[in-house]
């Protein structure tokens, strides 16, 4: 399991559109990956009820095969590199 914090570099924040994009991203690996932001932990490939703004930190845990490339991937879309 990896566990990672992650500052959201979106500029518009996750709301509804960078949500759904981001449900794309990890629907595309076998791995669970869940976002975790104060008392709430939701998972990634169904996120609802997680409305975060940039700047915002969020701890990301992926776990299974191809975990390794999962985080990356998330990192990478959620930090807007």
């Amino acid at each position: 399991m990896i566990r990672k914090p992650i500052t959201i570099g979106i500029s518009n924040g996750l709301e509804a559109r960078p949500i759904a994009l981001l449900v794309q991203v990890a629907s595309q690996y076998a791995s669970n990956i869940y976002l975790e932001s104060q008392e709430k932990k939701v998972n990634a490939k169904s996120i609802m009820g997680l409305g975060l703004d940039a700047g915002e930190s969020v701890t990301v845990s992926v776990e299974g095969e191809d975990e390794v490339e999962a985080m990356k991937s998330i990192e990478e879309y959620l930090s807007n590199k």
